[in-house]
């Protein structure tokens, strides 16, 4: 199961990609919200104890000062994908991206471009498709569809010229 936190509901409409691609691939998620701010007891007891509930991968997206992926990350052994959230009190999204990527050696979180949670399920799905061959053969097959997709959008490109 893959944990998918965020920092505010506001977070849900870019979260929603992570969301949907694990949805796509059968693979369950919890999905909460877990402020590092507001909720500090809250984030540190979901991340001491997702192992024990069952998460293998946590995703955390936030906007703004963006601390909860690092929070996390620095509470659980598990591999934490940060997604930097562009929210409405952000500085263009600089602030989160830097604030999620500028971790100190020691506690890493890897980084999904801005607003980019689909990206972040899929590397979630990746980090399971190591020891799930049935995940990594529904990651396969899954890139094997965009390069059909890019070969048909070629095809189409050119066809118009």
């Amino acid at each position: 199961m893959i944990g998918i936190i965020m920092g505010s509901s506001s977070d849900l409409k870019v979260m929603q990609g992570a969301i949907d691609i694990l949805e796509e691939f059968q693979i369950k998620c919890e999905v909460d919200v877990v402020s590092a701010h507001r909720t500090p007891q809250k984030m540190i007891d979901y991340a001491e104890n997702a192992r024990a509930n069952g998460i293998k991968v946590i995703i955390a997206g936030a906007g703004g000062a963006a601390h909860l992926p690092g929070m996390v990350a620095s509470c659980t052994s598990l591999p934490v994908i940060g997604v930097p959230v562009k929210s409405s009190n952000s500085i263009d999204g600089w602030d989160s991206i830097l604030s999620i990527l500028q971790m100190p050696n020691g506690v890493p979180v890897a980084t999904v471009a801005l607003n980019a949670s689909q990206n972040a399920g899929l590397l979630a799905l990746q980090i399971l498709g190591t020891s799930d061959m049935e995940v990594a053969k529904k990651l396969d097959d899954y890139k094997e569809n965009l390069k059909e997709k890019v070969a048909k959008m070629s095809h189409d490109v050119r066809a118009k010229q």
